[in-house]
C-alpha cells in the first residue's frame, strides 16, 4: 500500500477509534466514519472489505496495542506493583478528564456492546485486555498469585473508568488506587 493509502486507512482508523470511544459501536456509523475522517466512501470498502466490524475490530487492537505501550512504558519506569497501578490509573484519569469525560476504555464500550453477538470484535476485545493482564502479570512476577492479581487490578480499574466517567469526577480511580496500593502491598 502507496503512502496515500495508508495516510487514508489511518485517517479511517482514527476516526473510528474517536467516534467507537466517544459514542459507542452504534454512535460510529460507517456515514460519521466517512464524514469524520474526510475520506472518500469506497475507500472504506477498500481498506475494510469485511464492513464495519472489521474496521471497528482493526480499531480497537490499535488503541489497545496504543495503552498497551503506554503501560509498558509505565511499568519500565516504576519502581513497584503498586506505584504502576497507581500510575496506571493517574494516566487513564488524566485521558478521561481531557477529553470531557468522554474517553474511558477503548475497549470496553465495544466489548460492551458487541461482544455477545460480534465474534470479531469479541476477539479484538479479548485479545486488547489479555495484553494489558500480561503488563499487569510482569509487574506482579514472582508472586504465586499474580494471575488472579492482574484480573483483579484490571477490573478494578474498569470499574473505576466507568464510575469516573458516570460520576465526571476522578474520585473513583483514586479510592481504587488506595484500594490496589493497599492488596499490593
Amino acid at each position: 500500500m502507496g503512502h496515500k493509502g495508508t495516510e487514508t486507512r489511518n485517517r479511517l482508523l482514527d476516526a473510528t477509534q474517536e467516534l467507537v470511544e466517544t459514542a459507542g459501536y452504534f454512535g460510529a456509523g460507517l456515514n460519521q466514519v466517512i464524514a469524520h475522517s474526510g475520506s472518500p466512501r469506497g475507500s472504506l470498502y477498500f481498506h475494510f472489505p469485511g464492513g464495519k466490524d472489521q474496521l471497528v475490530a482493526e480499531s480497537v487492537r490499535r488503541a489497545g496495542r496504543a495503552m498497551g505501550d503506554a503501560l509498558e512504558g509505565m511499568a519500565d519506569s516504576s519502581p513497584s506493583a503498586a506505584e504502576f497501578a497507581a500510575g496506571m490509573l493517574r494516566h487513564l484519569g488524566d485521558r478521561l478528564e481531557e477529553s470531557g469525560w468522554r474517553k474511558g476504555c477503548p475497549a470496553a464500550t465495544v466489548a460492551l456492546e458487541m461482544a455477545a453477538t460480534s465474534d470479531p470484535l469479541q476477539e479484538a476485545c479479548s485479545e486488547v485486555y489479555a495484553s494489558w493482564e500480561a503488563v499487569l502479570r510482569a509487574q506482579l512476577a514472582g508472586r504465586p498469585d499474580a494471575d488472579d492479581l492482574a484480573v483483579t487490578v484490571l477490573a478494578l480499574a474498569e470499574g473505576a473508568l466507568l464510575l469516573a466517567r458516570t460520576h465526571r469526577s476522578r474520585e473513583p480511580l483514586n479510592r481504587v488506587a488506595r484500594q490496589i496500593e493497599a492488596l499490593l502491598r
